[in-house]
């Protein structure tokens, strides 16, 4: 298979149904394509983009071999190695996966696959519904609530600043701005597919 964009996404729904992971996937795309030009790899935003929105692949139809059974399916499909790792590594600590991030790309997947549902989820409760006028003192009051987005590991999105080198309110900052930049096209994206 051709890795574009349009061959990701049809490889995405053909496991992928749930509107909440469709979304997911695409907020994720948004924050790292950000992430890479951010961080000086602009000509790899695509690359990146693609990491992202292809990470969750297997979560949905194989949750109990998450970042596993996806190997197999992108191996299956004749994908690029690289993408196959990145995407892997996000899920660094699980039972069976012990693929450690390594490259910045795959630093920043790990530290922002949490964070960005636990920013999603704080966004939800303004009046807004929205990340535009979220503020990290917000999102910090969020992440101190262990009962808040319980789902999201706090411990992973901890040690996602400090692979960066980033402390965590900078971690915070800038996925915020990162899922600033690309709210408007995910919600027309999400409109578009009915979800």
């Amino acid at each position: 298979m051709e890795l574009n964009r349009e061959n990701a996404w049809k490889l995405l729904t053909e496991y992928n149904e749930e509107p909440f992971h469709l979304r997911h996937a695409l907020t994720v795309e948004g924050i790292m394509r950000y992430f890479a030009v951010e961080l000086g790899y602009g000509d790899e935003a695509d690359f990146w983009g693609l990491v992202g929105l292809l990470h969750d692949l297997d979560f949905e139809k194989y949750p109990e071999e998450h970042c596993i059974k996806s190997q197999e399916i992108m191996r299956e499909y004749g994908l690029d190695e690289r993408l196959i790792r990145a995407t892997a590594s996000h899920g660094y600590g699980l039972a069976q996966n012990d693929i450690a991030p390594e490259h910045q790309m795959e630093k920043v997947l790990f530290a922002i696959d949490e964070l960005s549902g636990l920013i999603g989820a704080a966004a939800i409760m303004r009046s807004s519904k929205s990340v535009m006028d979220l503020e990290l003192k917000s999102v910090k009051k969020k992440f101190k609530d262990k009962r808040f987005a319980a789902g999201c590991s706090r411990d992973v999105i901890t040690a996602g600043a400090e692979a960066l080198g980033w402390t965590l309110d900078e971690l915070i900052e800038k996925t915020i701005l990162a899922m600033r930049a690309d709210e408007t096209a995910i919600n027309e994206a999400c409109e578009r597919l009915g979800k």
